[in-house]
């Protein structure tokens, strides 16, 4: 694809609004509206990014909101199984532009079938978000995808694949890539400002046990069955009714291994390449609640070995730890610690070591990292100038990797040795298999 977004648009956008004036010239005169003129730093109707948002809730509604302060984007529909949900967001898309326009569905399918939406974003539950990616891609949509990736390693794959056979522009929701403070503390590692990397110290906070199994009536708001969609089918316990209770149910995600780790774990991919450090030897621990609902790994302690002879440790907050003072009170980080120094990111901060590295002056042959304005406005961006987002699908996938295995190390109760270059277990069929999960059909990657 190497059309503009401009030239792929227009012409079907100019087809549409002459046939529409050409079926009213008899009736009324065509009237253009000072909306569709823009004005005011927005562009024309005609020059806007259309977007649509599958998964409206709390996270959702956030994105939405910051689309609409984007000039560039019009967003036209909103897509969620939960009738008072979708219909909130409605209101929410209408009230900003002073209209009645935003369309409402309940089958993501039906949002994409439409050819004037340039791009779509995804805050659904964690098991839809590959899914629902991969969809949109072979619709022709853009897309921005929340975090975590995937619910395994084969979807993380497939999403990659596919986003780059359609030549789709992808951005990953993990939002901190656009503080100042964690692009200079990425740019610091990858300059060698604290020398040759040794050791790599990972915190999120941690996944909660507890949640009910106890069949209940399904709500009539509720589009059950197309909320389940490739997850297994179980019934319906309430689970659906907010992401306290979905997110650490192993049916529809990892739990914060991933879900939250993917935060300080994107930013470690940002200012080291895991995916090049060597093959892993990965072993860990983690608490499975055997009763509740919620089956996700829990206090996670994991150690990675790579060969090129840096160590890391990933763990979940409340884990016994000897931490940085500094750091110790904080939820969540990545720590690289080097042969002259330290850098810790963190969500949309950093701390360093010494302190006189945060005052360091860049020069014009060192590595400089992507300026974002915004998850949603970097997005919307690079919809029109086709450019990659500054969280694109590769650092995703590779930094999502890194959950998906500390879990297989975890649930297996073995050393597992990854491959990260052929993306695949070393000698172990059984872990393997871990590696991909069944999905209910008629559903499919």
């Amino acid at each position: 694809m190497n059309q503009s977004i401009d030239n792929r648009h227009h012409r079907r956008r100019f087809l549409k609004r002459a046939a529409a004036v050409a079926g009213g010239i008899a009736a009324a005169p065509y009237v253009i509206t000072s909306t569709a003129l823009g004005g005011e730093g927005r562009p024309p109707a005609s020059q806007r990014i259309t977007t649509g948002y599958l998964g409206t809730g709390p996270r959702g509604l956030l994105n939405i909101r910051e689309q609409l302060s984007c000039p560039q984007a019009q967003v036209v529909a909103v897509c969620d199984v939960w009738k008072p949900v979708r219909q909130r967001a409605k209101g929410v898309v209408d009230a900003h532009y002073k209209n009645a326009d935003c369309k409402m569905y309940v089958d993501f399918r039906d949002l994409l079938a439409r050819d004037d939406i340039d791009a779509v974003g995804i805050a659904s539950p964690d098991h839809w978000h590959v899914p629902m990616t991969i969809a949109a891609a072979r619709a022709g949509k853009d897309v921005c995808t929340e975090k975590p990736l995937g619910v395994s390693v084969a979807e993380d794959l497939r999403c990659r694949e596919m986003i780059h056979r359609y030549d789709r522009v992808f951005q990953y929701g993990t939002e901190a890539r656009a503080s100042a403070a964690c692009r200079l503390g990425a740019e610091l590692v990858r300059n060698g400002k604290i020398g040759e990397i040794r050791e790599i110290r990972v915190k999120a906070p941690n996944s909660v046990p507890g949640g009910s199994r106890t069949a209940k009536p399904v709500p009539k708001e509720l589009e059950y069955d197309l909320w389940l969609g490739p997850a297994l089918w179980r019934p319906y316990s309430g689970c659906p009714d907010n992401g306290n209770r979905w997110f650490h149910v192993y049916d529809y995600a990892l739990g914060f291994i991933a879900g939250w780790g993917a935060h300080p774990l994107d930013l470690l991919q940002w200012s080291f390449d895991t995916h090049l450090a060597g093959t892993w030897e990965v072993e860990g621990t983690g608490a499975i609640d055997p009763a509740g609902a919620n089956d996700a790994v829990r206090n996670w302690d994991v150690s990675i070995r790579f060969s090129g002879g840096v160590k890391m440790s990933y763990w979940a907050t409340g884990v016994p730890k000897q931490e940085e003072p500094r750091l110790a009170r904080l939820g969540n980080y990545a720590q690289l610690i080097g042969t002259e120094g330290w850098v810790a990111v963190y969500y949309a901060s950093m701390m360093c070591d010494p302190p006189s590295l945060q005052s360091s002056v860049l020069g014009p042959d060192d590595v400089r990292l992507p300026v974002s304005q915004g998850q949603e406005r970097n997005f919307i961006e690079c919809v029109g100038t086709r450019q990659t987002p500054v969280s694109h699908i590769d650092d995703a996938v590779h930094s999502d990797i890194i959950s998906h295995i500390s879990d297989i190390a975890i649930r297996s109760g073995r050393k597992i040795t990854w491959d990260p270059i052929k993306e695949e277990i070393i000698g172990d069929e059984a872990a393997s298999r871990m590696l991909t999960r069944a999905i209910r059909r008629p559903w499919q990657l």
